[in-house]
């Protein structure tokens, strides 16, 4: 007949060490995840803006803004009619440590105030928008005809 063997405190030391080990080497890694879903959700949250503006445009035969302000960035008509509220459509928060730069290459003024135009046809301003904080940064140029973005940069940290 055959003893079982317990494990001695040398051995469960060593397996404890072993997971520690294991656990720092994946939380980097981990962390390097959520900041990219951080990330990439910033950047589907302003596709959904750019998106409405260019679908709300063509609908109703309309302009429509989408600006930047200390706070927020929000969905606006370029003029409100007198029969509705003087409210955004939609708003999107501005974190206290994120970024937006509003580019536009085509505009004759370099002091232009931070508003993005969709005309009435849904054809926009050729912009560029960037965006910093600390979980990376990503460009987006966005073409007048379609409003569609591509991405020229895209850096998770």
């Amino acid at each position: 007949m055959q003893r079982q063997r317990g494990f001695t405190l040398v051995e469960v030391i060593i397996a404890v060490f072993i997971l520690l080990l294991l656990l720092t080497l994946a939380v980097p890694s981990l962390n390097g995840v959520l900041a990219d879903k951080r990330l990439h959700r910033s950047l589907d949250r302003f596709n959904e803006l750019v998106r409405q503006a260019h679908e709300r445009s063509l609908a109703e035969h309309r302009a429509y803004l989408i600006v930047w302000n200390d706070v927020q960035i929000s969905l606006q008509p370029a003029a409100f009619l007198k029969t509705e509220p003087h409210q955004p459509i939609d708003t999107m928060p501005i974190a206290r440590r994120e970024k937006w730069r509003l580019e536009l290459p085509a505009a004759l003024s370099k002091k232009l105030p931070a508003e993005w135009i969709f005309w009435e046809s849904g054809v926009c301003e050729p912009a560029r928008i960037r965006f910093a904080s600390d979980d990376g940064s990503w460009t987006t140029e966005y073409s007048p005809l379609s409003g569609l973005g591509e991405i020229i940069s895209y850096a998770p940290r």
